[in-house]
């Protein structure tokens, strides 16, 4: 499944990876918070904002992209290969990332690895993880926008996993 990302709509991510009928029991409870629904949404549209210091919007989508194959979460990883494909973003590159081939840019491929070991291994974001980033050109705020890119996307990970398990027990009810 892929989805279309077009700036000028107000598209809710979670909505659009994991479509939901709209009297469907695990849509309601999803709705039930609407603060919640809203905010994280609405942390999406922080994390890929223009106005980031240090990483570009290709660059947080290209760590988005790779988060998701690491935590093996194709709808999002659909929807993070439509924006970067928006973007203008190399088809190769793309490909190596969503694939998990190491990149030839060691800026990136610093990037990456550091995306991959907080998502596998969270223990090892030590002091020497941030200065492998550090190291890599990254500046300070980067290195923050970047920590807090990671914790959003596995927030977003584990919410779409979760609906998609809901909706499929419905099914199979």
């Amino acid at each position: 499944m892929t989805t279309s990302y077009d700036s000028s709509s107000a598209v809710d991510v979670i909505d659009a990876t994991v479509p939901l009928a709209p009297t469907q029991p695990t849509r309601m409870l999803r709705l039930q918070r609407e603060k919640v629904v809203a905010a994280t949404q609405g942390s999406y549209d922080a994390m890929f904002s223009s106005t980031v210091e240090g990483l570009s919007v290709a660059e947080r989508l290209l760590v988005a992209l790779h988060a998701c194959g690491v935590s093996k979460a194709a709808t999002l990883a659909a929807h993070y290969q439509d924006r970067l494909l928006a973007e203008g973003v190399d088809r190769e590159l793309i490909a190596a990332v969503g694939s998990g081939v190491p990149v030839a840019d060691a800026r990136l491929r610093t990037v990456l690895a550091f995306t991959a070991s907080l998502i596998e291994r969270p223990i090892e974001g030590d002091k020497a993880a941030v200065q492998s980033l550090a190291d890599a050109g990254l500046t300070t705020p980067a290195i923050v926008a970047l920590g807090q890119l990671i914790a959003f996307l596995s927030y977003q990970v584990r919410v779409v996993a979760g609906l998609q398990a809901l909706a499929a027990a419905e099914v199979s009810q």
